[in-house]
């Protein structure tokens, strides 16, 4: 199976169904939570990613060291787009993974991301989804399909070219990017997810996640 079909199952620890929130809230990285998580390996990786509880003044975090790792924490999740359309999240790497051809599948790692899907069909392999991911190389504004899959698109939030090992507070209109990307009218989001992965590029990368929400604007 391949690493994006992989990514697309993630998506089944969690049922939540939230509408009509000023904010809503994907994780809180408490303890209770975390230990309810499973942490699923891509199917060919050597090693899983290694996550980790941390707090500063800002709340709760996640840390990922993915050494040439690859697994992902996700919910699943009702996400009414037409009340909060907006997804926020703040990251940071410490370790990056230069060098590498992100657009390729010998390079497909990504030390931070954090996709959206939506099901449009009966099978995960049926799904399209919205990488938003922190590149090491690329630029941001840069996207482009896949090398795995067409029915995801890597959207470029944060470069590393800019903010290195320092917090970085994003914000994406997860229902444009839809129509943007895939041509589709979504009303409601299933599921989101975090993944660090070095598997492609045999490398390691260290990173950061925190205050990952829905919002109206």
């Amino acid at each position: 199976m391949s690493k994006i079909f992989f990514k697309f199952l993630l998506i089944l620890f969690f049922s939540i169904n939230i509408s009509n929130a000023e904010n809503v809230y994907v994780f809180d990285f408490t303890d209770k939570e975390f230990k309810s998580l499973d942490v699923r390996k891509v199917r060919g990786a050597d090693n899983k990613t290694e996550y980790s509880l941390g707090s500063n003044e800002n709340g709760n975090y996640l840390k990922a060291v993915a050494d040439n790792a690859a697994s992902g924490l996700g919910k699943k999740l009702t996400i009414d787009l037409n009340s909060t359309p907006f997804i926020n999240f703040t990251w940071k790497i410490e370790k990056d993974l230069k060098g590498i051809n992100e657009k390729s599948k010998k390079g497909h790692d990504f030390a931070a991301r954090v996709f959206v899907i939506k099901k449009t069909g009966a099978t995960a392999l049926s799904n399209r989804a919205i990488n938003y991911v922190f590149s090491s190389n690329e630029n941001i504004g840069d996207n482009w399909p896949s090398p795995y899959t067409k029915k995801s698109i890597d959207n470029v939030l944060s470069t590393t070219n800019e903010n290195f090992n320092e917090w970085v507070t994003v914000k994406a209109n997860v229902k444009e990017d839809f129509k943007k990307f895939h041509d589709l009218d979504v009303n409601e989001l299933d599921g989101v997810a975090i993944m660090a992965d070095t598997d492609n590029s045999k490398s390691k990368s260290i990173s950061y996640y925190q205050n990952i929400y829905f919002s109206a604007d």
